[in-house]
């Protein structure tokens, strides 16, 4: 079974999915790969170009099925400091060592790293470890 479409989250019929794919942020940056659902389908992604899996976005397979993907918890850092001027200095540092980085509101997340935790507390931000799901910038150089 292959599946060759992707459609976004919210915009598929959910009558049509017929299993569920858990997968971290690299996973979800794919064309081509054979995988299996949580249930143990296995299915060839078959995309014509390298595309960013959001979570809820569907995989239409072949026969019309749809596969939800579904961000799998990772082991993250929440950033927050004691003012956007110190978050967004951080972010900059952050972008200079191109780490990875998920923009939400007054607050940043980050793959959990001791490195990046010294750096982070070093400008002036607190970093908890979180467990969950990772949606980091693309970047500017990535258009999908």
């Amino acid at each position: 079974m292959r599946a060759t479409e992707v459609l976004a989250a919210g915009r598929w019929d959910g009558a049509r999915e017929v299993g569920q794919m858990l997968a971290d942020a690299e996973q979800r940056l794919r064309r081509r790969l054979r995988l299996q659902t949580v249930a143990g389908m296995p299915f060839l992604l078959d995309l014509p170009r390298v595309m960013r899996l959001g979570d809820g976005d569907g995989l239409v397979l072949e026969d019309g099925g749809i596969i939800r993907v579904v961000a799998a918890p990772e082991a993250l850092l929440e950033i927050t400091a004691f003012d956007d001027h110190t978050l967004t200095r951080v972010a900059w540092h952050l972008g200079q060592r191109h780490v990875p980085v998920q923009f939400l509101r007054h607050r940043l997340r980050v793959r959990e790293e001791r490195l990046v935790a010294e750096l982070i507390e070093r400008l002036g931000c607190e970093a908890a470890p979180v467990s969950a799901p990772f949606d980091p910038e693309p970047g500017a150089y990535r258009h999908d």
